[in-house]
């Protein structure tokens, strides 16, 4: 290889290591500048992000944990309802602000020049903050139920990262259809209802006949879900805490839902960058 060649490559290198910067600057901004607007001029700031899904967590308990008596099938089902409502309040945020952010930004869409990608991927960022806020909470339920974290906790950072990819691959895919058909985000706010309810969240998957476990685990939200359960919830009862790998009987099962993620990013990516073009002159 000649010097010459060698400068050739650093050269490139260099760009687009500064390319990477400087959009993960962009993104870094958008995002924090997001987070917060999403509560300025609020009396209560930041902590409207934990009353929302504890509200919706109290209401529910109170309803199925003690009207219906769902409370009495296990000592956790109060935290494996709390787990199941700031779960599914993230990837509803997520998706919803990232199906509207395209829209949303319409004046930096036909001003500046820059990957449009990083528009919806800052929407998911913002929900991706309330839900790390949510999640110490969880952690101080955690601790008041004396529950001791053990090493297979580590494995919850994967499934974030499953669940993180899984809700900006849905995000990328509605913000580029939202810019064509409107009529999407009623559809999608109608989708996420029944999403709501056919998901284990307020019930336990045991509940369910099998053939309805295995459909439910074709929706890789609820292998995230019963997955975080399992690892979180160890000492709970087994038909509480099943996974994909107990619901088909082998765990090969576990590549059916990760199979679907990638699916799903390969084809919202494709999706996303057909119609990047035409974003600024449809919003």
């Amino acid at each position: 290889m000649s010097a010459a060649t060698g400068i050739g490559d650093r050269s490139r290198a260099a760009r687009v290591y500064a390319g990477m910067r400087s959009r993960l600057r962009i993104l870094h901004v958008i995002a924090a500048a997001d987070f917060k607007l999403k509560y300025s001029g609020s009396a209560l700031g930041y902590v409207w992000s934990l009353i929302k899904p504890f509200t919706l967590f109290t209401m529910l308990y109170l309803v199925f944990g003690r009207v219906f008596k769902l409370g009495t099938i296990s000592h956790y089902y109060a935290l494996s309802l709390l787990i199941g409502i700031v779960i599914v309040t993230f990837f509803n945020d997520a998706t919803l602000l990232g199906m509207y952010s395209l829209v949303a930004r319409e004046s930096l869409l036909r001003k500046l020049s820059f990957p449009r990608l990083i528009i919806p991927t800052s929407a998911t960022l913002t929900a991706a903050i309330t839900f790390g806020v949510n999640l110490i909470a969880i952690a101080a339920f955690v601790a008041w139920k004396r529950l001791v974290p053990q090493w297979d906790w580590l494995l919850l950072v994967p499934l974030m990262l499953e669940l993180y990819v899984f809700v900006l691959s849905i995000a990328l895919i509605l913000s580029a259809l939202f810019v064509r058909f409107r009529d999407v985000g009623q559809i999608w706010e109608l989708v996420l209802q029944v999403l709501f309810y056919a998901s284990p969240i307020i019930y336990p998957i045991g509940y369910l006949p099998s053939w309805a476990r295995k459909v439910c685990f074709f929706y890789p939200f609820t292998q995230v879900l019963q997955d975080v359960r399992s690892i979180v919830l160890s000492p709970d009862l087994k038909p509480n805490r099943l996974t994909v790998s107990d619901a088909f009987g082998t765990s090969a099962a576990r590549l059916i839902p990760l199979a679907i993620v990638l699916l799903l990013a390969l084809a919202a990516l494709a999706l996303f960058r057909r119609e990047e073009p035409h974003f600024a002159e449809r919003v």
